[in-house]
């Protein structure tokens, strides 16, 4: 059996029929991009780097010279397997290091801490031998750092990210589990996964079923390693500090920069780690300025506080771009002037992200869900509201990750049943008068949408072309932390949020579908999809879309892969069909940065996924 990564995992492909990466992005929830942080179960992505605000690209002082400076939205926890936004995640990639990774966002699985990897002939037995490393804290890493820190994102309370290592259709390691405690970690028996320390230096892990995209996912933060027994939130564990501490204050991580400072809702920093296994970096520093509001970050931006940073819908001018197109599709040039008079470089990628806006089933009435469908033209909102910055999207699923390739995402796209890009008010009308809903008796809504220019003016739009139907639109701004708060507490009827691919697998998306994870009394404990509590609707398109999940769960044998595609189709037409969430587009993923900075470009899994020692700065 060959040893080699790569070999390994092409062997894995062969043996499955599958491509378990092609174009990705990096599954989290998120805020659109020009918001300049990342992506929860469906939310943030940042792209966008905060800077300098003097001459020489510091942020003021010499002791800075040769800090980077960045923007990012709202950090929640620097706790790996807690995060589930790309704000959280930028902060954490620095810290912590899994055994692979996609470099740059770049969906090419690379080694980081795994040294190599074999697997066994019917797929289901993985053996990792480890590199040599050493945590923040100076303990040497080990095999048993790896079960200790897997056993915490299946078993621990805090856990958001529990069924990527325990789930069908993830990694599905076999473990045991209590009924009587429900879903989630709480149900997992303490230490019963398998996963078997062979040495310091290997460990092994044996599935319940082949795993295609195994590899793939073991490049997300959750599986990130941190010193054995370091926190106490597992059985057999007293802990050297409690979580509270380590999410907010105590990181200790093998990454190539050390915990410094967070500021809640203000700033972050980390420091060089100089004993790091890797290319040690050049930067004395990584500062996140955090920063939501649009017109403070581009007051931020034009007083050059930022090295890299992105440029917010309202102030964008696409003619400001000169750019042509690399090696990989991506948009490379420049971008000018600022309104200080800069010129910058540019980078545009296009993404596996979907922004949308989703609806609680049981607060809103699918005659209305389908209403706003109705209302909504796509075309419009890409070219006046969004500035032309992604793609018109008419399916969840991106084209780069339909099961059926881009054209069967083309063909499910002219499908669209609400009227393709245009405004039809008759039809919205009268499936509302059917209901009973009428100018004079509307239904009352609330769309809640976080701090951002772009999504407040789609309210807007959104509200004027209900006007005179049979809903009354109330518009409401909440920060991105907030919003997230309130959607698991089920405290969001109508909302905006977005979704970015962590590896490009229909099922990595489409999880968050399966009617019984959505229950928001069960968030976010004992289960992690959308805040739709769509279990609760009257259709028969719940049980349609709960019977797909299920029969993909029960398929997972490498020549099952048409039983798979049909079930992802299926959901996709009962998201639809109730209009659930009405996807709005896939993003475009914009950096903008100074010659001074020298950074490697990012692909389509997003810049979340960037570590910053091979970046430096020339000033």
């Amino acid at each position: 059996m060959p040893n080699e990564t790569e070999i390994s995992r092409r062997r894995l492909l062969q043996a499955t029929g599958g491509a378990a990466a092609t174009i990705a992005i990096a599954g989290c929830s998120g805020e659109a991009p020009e918001e300049g942080g990342d992506g929860g179960d469906g939310s943030d992505g940042s792209d966008g780097s905060d800077g300098s605000d003097g001459d020489d690209g510091s942020d003021g002082g010499d002791e800075n010279a040769n800090q980077l400076n960045l923007i990012n939205s709202s950090v929640s926890t620097i706790d790996p397997i807690e995060s589930t936004d790309t704000a959280s995640a930028s902060v954490i990639r620095q810290l912590y290091e899994g055994l692979v990774t996609y470099p740059d966002g770049v969906p090419e699985v690379e080694n980081v801490l795994l040294d190599s990897v074999e697997i066994s002939d019917d797929l289901l037995t993985y053996t990792f031998t480890i590199k040599e490393a050493m945590f923040h804290n100076g303990a040497s890493l080990t095999a048993n750092d790896f079960k200790y820190s897997w056993r915490r994102l299946a078993e621990a309370p805090q856990s958001q990210r529990s069924n990527f290592l325990l789930g069908s259709g993830f990694l599905n390691v076999s473990a045991e589990t209590s009924e009587e405690n429900g879903v989630g970690p709480a149900s997992v028996v303490p230490d019963s996964e398998a996963i078997e320390v062979i040495d310091d230096r290997t460990f092994s892990v044996t599935l319940n079923a082949p795993a295609p995209a195994a590899l793939d996912i073991l490049t997300y933060d959750s599986f990130g390693a941190l010193p054995e027994g370091y926190v106490g939130d597992v059985e057999g564990y007293d802990g050297e500090v409690d979580q509270a501490t380590f999410a907010t204050e105590s990181a200790a991580g093998t990454g190539p920069f050390e915990f410094d400072m967070w500021e809640p809702g203000t700033e972050v920093r980390v420091t060089r780690y100089d004993d790091y296994h890797g290319e040690t970096a050049s930067l004395d520093s990584v500062h996140w300025q955090i920063l939501e509001d649009d017109d403070a970050i581009w007051t931020y931006v034009n007083e050059r506080n930022a090295d890299i940073f992105p440029v917010p819908t309202p102030f964008y001018e696409q003619s400001n771009i000169d750019a042509e197109a690399d090696d990989r599709g991506r948009q490379a040039g420049t971008y000018g002037p600022l309104e200080n008079g800069d010129e910058v470089n540019y980078l545009g990628v296009s993404e596996l992200s979907t922004f949308y806006v989703g609806f609680n089933a049981a607060q809103t009435p699918r005659s209305v869900r389908r209403a706003i469908a109705y209302i909504t033209n796509h075309e419009e909102l890409i070219n006046e509201v969004f500035e032309g910055r992604g793609q018109e999207a008419f399916s969840f699923l991106p084209p780069g990750v339909w099961p059926e390739g881009p054209d069967g995402y083309q063909e499910f796209a002219d499908a669209f049943p609400y009227g393709k890009n245009e405004t039809d008010r008759d039809s919205a009308q009268q499936i509302l008068e059917e209901d009973g809903y009428t100018p004079d008796d509307p239904f009352e809504l609330t769309l809640t949408t976080y701090e951002s220019e772009a999504f407040e003016q789609f309210g807007r739009l959104t509200r004027d072309k209900l006007s005179g139907l049979g809903i009354e639109l109330t518009l409401e701004t909440s920060p991105f932390n907030t919003l997230i708060s309130r959607g698991e507490e089920g405290d969001l009827q109508f909302y905006s949020l977005g979704w970015i691919w962590s590896w490009s697998d229909p099922a990595y998306g489409l999880f968050g579908f399966e009617p019984e994870n959505t229950n928001t009394d069960l968030i976010p404990t004992d289960a992690d999809g959308y805040y739709l509590d769509w279990q609760a609707a009257d259709s028969e398109n719940v049980q349609k879309a709960q019977d797909a999940w299920e029969r993909f769960e029960n398929n997972p044998d490498p020549d099952a892969e048409d039983i798979r595609t049909e079930a992802f189709v299926d959901i996709e037409e009962a998201r639809r069909d109730d209009m659930i969430m009405l996807p709005l587009y896939h993003g475009l993923t914009e950096r903008f940065w100074y010659d001074y900075v020298d950074v490697a470009p990012t692909g389509a899994l997003g810049p979340h996924y960037q570590k910053y020692n091979q970046t430096s700065l020339d000033n």
